[in-house]
Order: C-alpha cells, then sequence, then structure tokens
C-alpha cells in the first residue's frame, strides 16, 4: 500500500496549470542540533483537488494533504514527488482571523 499522509505549511504560492505544484514544510518531530527543522516535500495535485488547493491555498497556510508517493526518473535523476488526493486546511479559526475556537 503507498499512502502518506501530511501536515505543513505552503512555502510558496500553488503553481498551477494542467497541474497544481507546491511544496510542504513539514516539521519533524525529533530535532538534532545542527540539522534542519523541517522536510520540504514536492506535491503535484490534478483534476479539482489541483483547483481546489490553487484557488483557496496560499504561502504560509497550514495544509493536510493524503496521496500517494510517486518516484519518476528523467535524465539519470530521480524525483521524488507526493501524489496528492485530497487536502484541507489545518489551520484553526483563531489563525484565520476569525477570533477563538
Amino acid at each position: 500500500m503507498n499512502k502518506v499522509i501530511l501536515i505543513g505549511r505552503l512555502t510558496r504560492d500553488p503553481e498551477s496549470g494542467n497541474v497544481t505544484k507546491f511544496s510542504l514544510a513539514v516539521d519533524r518531530k525529533y530535532k538534532k542540533e545542527g540539522q534542519p527543522d523541517a522536510d520540504f516535500i514536492n506535491c503535484k495535485a490534478f483534476g479539482k483537488t489541483g483547483d481546489f488547493i490553487a484557488k483557496y491555498f496560499t504561502k504560509g497556510k497550514r495544509v493536510a494533504v493524503d496521496g500517494r508517493i510517486q518516484v519518476s526518473k528523467y535524465e539519470e535523476k530521480y524525483y521524488t514527488d507526493v501524489i496528492v488526493e485530497s487536502a484541507e486546511f489545518a489551520d484553526g479559526k483563531k489563525d484565520e482571523g476569525f477570533g477563538e475556537v
């Protein structure tokens, strides 16, 4: 089974076209001194899911996505992406400026 669930913040506004591309900064649970605090995961979404992400998500928003990992090879290099099947807002209402929950 190939299933991944991520919660992170968008590192930039999504790029839309035939495919919506974006990157998530996902915090690491255990942090070592001198090591990065987060992993930066490249994601792609297609169809209605991609349209939804492109329309409603912006840089800095906290997002929960689920999908599958896909590895591609191009000119002797391997690329790993998460193919997003669904996405939802992970910020609370307080973070959105709607007051306390």
